[in-house]
């Protein structure tokens, strides 16, 4: 049986952030950690989310709520800038299936995020955004 394709476009869910997600591997890079950080938002994975995300500012909660769907992530750029540090900048779209504002459409989101090595493993740290406009 094959794996089904990964939310972050990566190929294969099972080798792509599945191995990071299910498997108990930890992202080699900062590109690998924003492409699991990305599949868990579209799985709905706040644990992973929360356990990659730095202490120093991680937020006490995550409320995953369900209504927003995933269409897609474009990496626009991945550099580490030394050992301990990297940025990832991207593109996610998504759509909001809930009621309110923008139910219903498209939107996108252009960060550049930033992490950290501390401890031998990868965090997000933050991000800037770019005009969502």
């Amino acid at each position: 049986m094959s794996s089904p394709p990964c939310p972050c476009g990566g190929g294969a869910f099972a080798g792509c952030c599945g191995r990071f997600l299910d498997g108990g591997a930890e992202p080699a890079t900062p590109e690998q950690l924003m492409r699991s950080r990305y599949s868990a938002y579209a799985l709905g994975r706040a644990e992973w989310l929360r356990d990659t995300w730095h202490a120093s500012t991680r937020p006490a909660t995550l409320d995953l709520d369900g209504t927003t769907r995933w269409l897609g992530l474009s990496i626009k750029a991945a550099a580490q800038t030394s050992p301990e540090w990297g940025t990832v900048e991207f593109v996610a779209r998504w759509r909001a299936a809930g009621p309110g504002d923008g139910a219903g459409r498209a939107h996108r989101l252009h960060e550049r995020s930033r992490f950290v090595k501390d401890g031998g493993r990868w965090y997000y740290v933050d991000g800037d955004l770019f005009d969502q406009g």
